[in-house]
């Protein structure tokens, strides 16, 4: 563990260590993207981001710290959470989002490598888990903004809804093969909207 209880490569840098981060991570996520976790080597990365292999290997340790930094990373960079006045609309941009996300070829390709490392290697879990803790508290403001608003019920559990909307995008790329277009997006929004303002996800 470094400074504050980071994973090793999680420490924020600044100058010149932040632009080897920056390259190291891109090499990273195109390395993820082309080949899985599976075949992800730290010698690699070096190569296609231009550094030395030691300055990689000193400062992540291995590909597990790597992934765990890259999804750090990717949570800062997410695009932040719209803020319509409207429930519906908010979560309809939000599944938008996730849509061109997953059915980016690059984007998608490295969620789906980092998912499937996810099963079977618990620290790249872990990181995976705090990526999307991050993304699901970005967007609950608008569910929050929505109970105070009165859309929908007090008590509405906002994490939750924001899974909902989500969950079935996922569903398509992982497992169903169904189209991930903003015809689906429409539709997980529109149905978390219209549960929530039932009260399926009070407390």
């Amino acid at each position: 563990m470094d400074a504050e209880g980071a994973e090793p490569g999680m420490v924020r840098p600044g100058g010149r260590t932040a632009r080897v981060r920056e390259s190291v991570l891109r090499a990273a996520g195109d390395a993820l993207a082309e080949q899985g976790f599976d075949r992800l080597d730290l010698a690699d990365v070096a190569r296609r981001a231009g550094v030395g292999k030691t300055t990689v290997y000193r400062r992540w340790a291995g590909t597990a710290g790597l992934v765990a930094d890259l999804l750090a990373d990717m949570a800062e960079q997410s695009v932040p959470r719209t803020d319509t006045g409207s429930l519906a609309e908010d979560l309809r941009a939000n599944a938008r989002l996730v849509v061109r996300t997953l059915a980016d070829p690059r984007q998608g390709a490295l969620f789906a490598a980092v998912i499937a490392a996810a099963t079977c290697d618990p620290r790249t879990a872990e990181a995976l888990h705090r990526f999307y803790a991050v993304r699901i508290a970005e967007w609950s403001g608008c569910v929050d903004a929505a109970v105070e608003r009165g859309d929908v019920p007090a008590g509405t559990d906002a994490g939750e809804v924001i899974r909902a909307v989500s969950a079935p995008l996922y569903y398509r790329m992982l497992a169903s093969g169904d189209p991930l277009d903003e015809a689906a997006a429409d539709r997980a929004a529109e149905a978390a909207a219209v549960a929530a303002r039932a009260g399926v996800y009070v407390r």
